[in-house]
């Protein structure tokens, strides 16, 4: 089982644009630019690099999605901070 996880996400507030940031990705849109322009969470900056961290660390949704969700493949998540948009980079 994965005791670490790497991920950049994007932090949004309204469902709609978590959507619409998940097409953009997949016509080919690049997720540090779309992070940059769009996320809510300091993260942003940084292009939604969350670096490597334990899981349960995160909050339970969030920490679910990491630890068992496809890689590299854009994943929507409702937290109580709002919709991520999370790309889950490896797992170790």
């Amino acid at each position: 089982m994965a005791r670490t996880a790497s991920a950049l996400h994007i932090l949004v507030k309204h469902k709609e644009l978590a959507d619409d940031i998940m097409a953009k990705l997949k016509k080919g849109a690049k997720f540090d630019v779309l992070a940059k322009q769009h996320s809510s969470c300091p993260s942003g900056k940084k292009g939604g690099s969350l670096g490597e961290f334990k899981q349960g660390q995160m909050v339970p949704q969030f920490d679910k999605v990491c630890f068992s969700g496809e890689l590299i493949t854009p994943h929507l998540v409702k937290t109580k901070f709002g919709w991520h948009v999370v790309k889950i980079l490896y797992r170790t």
